[in-house]
């Protein structure tokens, strides 16, 4: 027993397991086989000898810095990781420096994004001279956060992905038999439901499953040098790990994306979902704002009214705060998605706008012009017929005259979509159009 206890004293005092198993070469990466599985160009370069410099995209947890370790096992290079957050010029000059007594040399850049001119001016030569391999890590996204001039020396950019839970399940099975490096040389009792359990609720993250297994080792009773894990504490466990989804980042705005475009797609199990994980990432105010958005940007015309329905529950959810705020934006993210859409209205106001871009777009005719004092009549400010003097029907005042510029007379801007509340409109719209053809 007295043994048992250093060695689980010394096992918690090592290094994060997650941080143990990352993996040595290619060959060990689980996952990204898209990127890195066997026969993909990729690997076969690496295999050969040749290592690009890359760009590696992605949320936190989905194994950009352990694909970056292993590539470096595999070639053989010597390995320099620098943070571009806390990283000086005198960083990267050491990595020059290295890279000329070397040879070569692989340079890790984590939150690439942030990397400054100073530090470009002293790295860009010797990535270009192919003396420094640069693997840059960021979880934004490259074509809006990376500067141009890194983005042109990486030959790739690669996006990884959210480990599946087969993958997840896989490296949970090789740290508790790793000897090494894992928890292989201590008496564990797992079950492959509480593996399944931890690999889902890792939610595509190696480094929280990993993470997720250490602590729920460590905090599960042991007995006659056995570790049992505990059900309750798996679910503890999992309960509090939170969701990942950073308000400034890429992935929120990728998040408010898939809702968007869910909504517009009609399919009201996918945008709950997305505005489950928007709401669970905690900026409320932004969820609002793109719901409003797309009241009037998907459903528009064909149906008026969602606009003051989701108008009203914004309000109601920023009132009530969450968890009570998921109440309203799902109703009205549901009556969205089952709603009639149409995007005419806005579609016909960028029309009009391109066109006033493109120049001279004429001027207003001299009957439309304001007249409301002395004088606008001798400018010929005159002509303006009253529409509400000439009922039309039971649709109210109307009467035929010109109102677009001579030179855009006959351009029309607006397309109407036959849904909804919108084909009666097109009708009016149409007539309308008829009436002012005739003399």
């Amino acid at each position: 027993m007295e043994g048992w206890m250093t060695e689980r004293a010394d096992f918690m005092q090592n290094e994060p397991l997650a941080y143990r198993m990352r993996p040595r070469n290619i060959d060990e990466i689980a996952g990204q086989k898209h990127i890195i599985g066997e026969g993909t160009a990729l690997y076969r370069m690496i295999k050969n000898g040749h290592v690009p410099s890359m760009l590696l995209y992605g949320r936190p947890g989905v194994g950009k810095t352990s694909l970056a370790h292993a590539i470096a096992g595999t070639s053989g290079l010597p390995f320099i990781a620098l943070n571009a957050t806390v990283s000086g010029k005198k960083d990267v000059e050491r990595v020059v420096d290295e890279a000329r007594v070397t040879g070569k040399v692989i340079l890790f850049l984590d939150e690439i994004h942030r990397f400054n001119k100073l530090q470009q001016d002293a790295l860009l030569p010797h990535v270009e001279n192919g003396s420094i391999v640069l693997i840059g890590a960021t979880t934004e996204n490259p074509f809006h956060d990376v500067n141009p001039a890194i983005r042109s020396r990486c030959g790739e950019i690669l996006q990884l992905k959210g480990l599946e839970a087969g993958d997840i399940d896989e490296l949970i099975r090789r740290a508790l038999s790793d000897e090494d490096r894992g928890l292989g040389r201590m008496a564990i009792q797992i079950t492959d439901e509480q593996i399944s359990r931890l690999a889902e609720g890792a939610g595509g993250d190696a480094r929280k499953a990993l993470t997720l297994l250490e602590s729920a080792v460590l905090a599960s009773d042991e007995e006659d040098g056995t570790t049992t894990v505990e059900d309750a504490v798996i679910k503890s466990l999992i309960g509090r790990s939170g969701v990942f989804g950073d308000k400034n980042g890429s992935h929120f705005y990728n998040l408010l994306s898939a809702l968007q475009k869910s909504v517009r797609g009609s399919d009201a199990d996918a945008a709950v979902f997305y505005l489950a994980h928007l709401l669970e990432s905690g900026d409320l105010t932004a969820v609002c704002r793109r719901l409003l958005v797309m009241a009037y940007e998907d459903i528009g015309l064909a149906n008026p009214d969602v606009g003051a329905h989701v108008l009203a529950a914004t309000q109601s959810a920023e009132r009530l705060g969450m968890p009570e705020a998921r109440i309203p934006l799902s109703v009205a993210v549901i009556e969205m998605c089952l709603s009639e859409k149409s995007n005419s209205a806005y579609r016909a106001f960028d029309a009009a706008a391109a066109l006033i871009h493109a120049g001279d777009t004429g001027d207003i005719p001299q009957h439309l012009k304001d007249a409301h004092y002395a004088g606008a009549a001798a400018l010929g400010h005159t002509g303006y017929k009253y529409p509400h003097d000439t009922p039309l029907g039971e649709f109210g005042g109307w009467t035929s005259q010109q109102y677009l510029p001579d030179k855009v007379a006959d351009e029309r801007f607006y397309e109407p979509v036959i849904a909804g509340k919108e084909k009666k409109m097109a009708g009016i719209y149409k007539k309308l159009k008829q009436f002012m053809k005739k003399p």
